[in-house]
């Protein structure tokens, strides 16, 4: 009965993390496609770390797989470490177009810029992921 348990529990993280993903992917497209938005070369890296921990989150959480951290935190953690660095570049360049065109704010949403938004998504997911893996221990 422990181990059903422990798979009950390992589905709120996997469906968090499925939910991020699923929904910064779709945020980023919408930004991109629906408004025209042209994403900079630090975006485009963020987006090739976000997109597959969609179907990784969503993969596991139909097979209800935690061991999934093992393949998440290096994706996410990368992530992380791009969109805060992203977000440090906005802040150096006083949000003009520097750095090849990656400092730019291009939007702001309830006061957070692109890789604002991104850096939040990733922790978040990171914060699924590390769940897991403190559970699966």
């Amino acid at each position: 009965m422990s181990a059903r348990l422990d798979a009950l529990d390992a589905r709120y993280p996997l469906a968090a993390g499925a939910l991020v993903a699923a929904v910064a992917t779709a945020g980023s497209l919408y930004l991109s496609v629906g408004m025209g938005l042209v994403p900079c070369e630090l975006c485009w890296y963020q987006r090739i770390l976000m997109y597959p921990l969609v179907v990784v989150f969503g993969v596991a959480l139909v097979e209800r797989r935690p061991g999934v951290s093992r393949t998440v935190l290096p994706l996410s953690t990368l992530g992380t470490a791009l969109a805060a660095y992203h977000s440090w570049l906005q802040v150096a360049a006083g949000g003009r177009c520097a750095f090849g065109g990656c400092a730019a704010v291009q939007l702001r949403v309830v006061g957070l810029t692109i890789p604002n938004l991104s850096l939040v998504a990733f922790l978040l997911v990171t914060a699924a992921a590390a769940a897991l893996f403190v559970g699966d221990r």
